[in-house]
């Protein structure tokens, strides 16, 4: 690999056997975990980052660091760009917005059940 170029944690690269993209079930257990879903929050405001720069003014090692955001890279939410020696992490907004709609969907599904409940309640009335 070329000091300048991109790898991509959790994605298929170029020719051979593809890998399998991560489920919206593996996207919701990555971001369970309150250290996951700080490190996207960061990544969200201040693009692609550093692990230095992620660990900076947090009680979390630069090891521990890593292996939230390999968990992250697994399910989909992040990869990693190499320049040079620096490897920085940014977001992968694709599986972001796919765990959105998921939840959108799941709210209008919610807002209908609550509909239903309130006019079965409103008609005994």
């Amino acid at each position: 690999m070329s000091p300048n170029s991109t790898h991509h944690h959790g994605k298929a690269g170029g020719g051979g056997a593809s890998a399998p993209e991560p489920s919206l079930a593996h996207v919701f257990a990555a971001l369970g975990d309150p250290t996951r879903l700080k490190l996207v929050s960061v990544l969200s405001a201040g693009g692609a980052l550093s692990i230095a720069q992620l660990t900076q003014g947090t009680d979390i090692s630069r090891q521990g660091v890593t292996k939230h955001l390999n968990v992250l890279a697994e399910a989909g939410v992040v990869s990693d760009i190499r320049l040079g020696r620096e490897r920085l992490w940014q977001l992968d907004p694709a599986s972001i917005n796919d765990a959105s709609r998921a939840l959108d969907a799941i709210g209008r599904e919610w807002e209908l059940a609550l509909s239903r409940l309130k006019r079965f309640v409103e008609k005994d009335d």
